[in-house]
């Protein structure tokens, strides 16, 4: 697998699974955060690439801020 196929593949992948299981991940952020930082740490990235994992590392964020927001709203089940 490329580099290119490789970022392509969490691309696809990644949100779906975040939500995949009745809303709930089934495989959590922290692995797709590790799994992006190990091609950020181990390979030479083109510009382009970079910019494809930040913007997924970026969706992590949103996803992990969205959950924490909706555990912490008045309301919500604990």
């Amino acid at each position: 697998m490329t580099m290119d196929e490789d970022i392509a593949h969490v691309a696809r992948v990644m949100a779906p699974s975040l939500r995949a299981f009745r809303g709930e991940p089934v495989l959590p952020p922290a692995y797709w955060r590790k799994r992006l930082q190990r091609i950020q740490d181990e390979f030479p990235l083109t510009e382009l690439q970079t910019f494809q994992i930040e913007r997924l590392l970026g969706e992590l964020d949103r996803f992990e801020a969205g959950r924490s927001a909706a555990t912490s709203s008045p309301g919500s089940p604990t």
